[in-house]
């Protein structure tokens, strides 16, 4: 199968190359844009797999891009920024990006970013493919019957928990912010909200993960948010 089409946003011409050196080596198929129109254009028009994104773009915030592509794309964005504040990682996420690494990287980690990002991308397309399932090691979610199993055992949750669940396992490797998740079920993020998410997810996570060397399915990202780990 070939590799998927990425592309690159970046004015940056050094960061250009370097990133582009690295796609080469694996064999990815790549387009560029070096400002946030063409970003948009390249995106709508060559249908790319996967989005690497810079934010401080010379004509608009790449968060607009962001915004921009996921008013008519799901396509994985990774952002690759300078901008290292908690702040402008929430602000990326809620837009929409998947994921976020902070300037300077290593080429190890992007492409570790990458291949965490196919993944993904393949359960997706299997997933829409099948039933309405989620199968993660030992852990179902039946979305049609509106269940959740652990090892085949049925797990009473709560109406909040399961809408937690099936957000987190909806998006598995993503980051989900907390701004996110509370709007989704409460539709406001005050902090109160915010505060009670900290309250259900700790009760999902015993629900989920009853014994201290189950697997963890729940990873935090601490002042940011939380994620759904594929096992």
């Amino acid at each position: 199968m070939n590799k998927p089409l990425i592309l690159i946003v970046e004015d940056d011409s050094a960061v250009k190359n370097l990133i582009a050196t690295a796609l080469e080596t694996q064999d990815y198929r790549y387009v560029t844009a070096a400002n946030g129109v063409q970003a948009v254009l390249e995106a709508a028009t060559k249908c790319p797999d996967i989005l690497l994104l810079d934010l401080g773009l010379p004509d608009m915030d790449g968060v607009e891009v962001i915004r921009k592509v996921r008013s008519w794309s799901e396509m994985p964005i990774i952002v690759i920024s300078a901008r290292s504040e908690d702040t402008d990682k929430i602000d990326a996420l809620d837009a929409g990006a998947d994921d976020y690494l902070t300037k300077p990287f290593s080429v190890e980690e992007l492409l570790a970013r990458l291949r965490v990002t196919q993944r993904r991308l393949k359960y997706i397309r299997a997933a829409a493919a099948q039933e309405a399932v989620f199968v993660n090691g030992d852990l179902t979610v039946d979305y049609a019957a509106g269940c959740a199993r652990l090892r085949g055992q049925e797990l009473h949750l709560t109406p909040i928990e399961y809408k937690l669940l099936c957000l987190l396992s909806r998006n598995v490797g993503k980051v989900l912010t907390h701004t996110y998740l509370t709007r989704e079920i409460w539709g406001s993020a005050f902090d109160s909200d915010i505060a009670s998410l900290r309250v259900f997810m700790t009760t999902l996570r015993k629900k989920i993960q009853p014994r201290p060397k189950d697997a963890q399915f729940i990873q935090t990202h601490v002042g940011v948010g939380y994620r759904m780990v594929r096992l």
